[in-house]
């Protein structure tokens, strides 16, 4: 159950993410809202989870795919760099998050 909530809280920091890159270009009551409120259930969603797992893991693991998720959906879909290095550096922390979750 904890990693569940772990991997819905990350996807709601993603959608957050998105949000607020959307509320930045157009401040619209749906980019608020999805900002707002994706950003505030993934706080509810990551503090549920310390209920079933360590803080320590929980909270790499949500930083670790969020971070993931946003910087691969604003290559996506912002057009941003798409780099080697920058997608080297996904790579390595889906490696990590991966790493954590197998030896916990």
């Amino acid at each position: 159950m904890g990693w569940l909530l772990v991997f819905f809280a990350a996807s709601s920091e993603i959608a957050g993410t998105i949000g607020l890159k959307l509320y930045s270009q157009k401040k619209t009551l749906r980019n608020g809202l999805l900002y707002v409120g994706g950003f505030g259930a993934s706080f509810v969603l990551l503090y549920e989870s310390f209920n079933f797992l360590q803080v320590s893991i929980s909270y790499a693991v949500w930083i670790g795919i969020g971070t993931a998720g946003a910087v691969l959906l604003n290559m996506l879909f912002f057009g941003e760099s798409k780099s080697l290095g920058r997608i080297a550096s996904v790579l390595l922390i889906v490696i990590g998050v991966v790493g954590l979750k197998a030896l916990s």
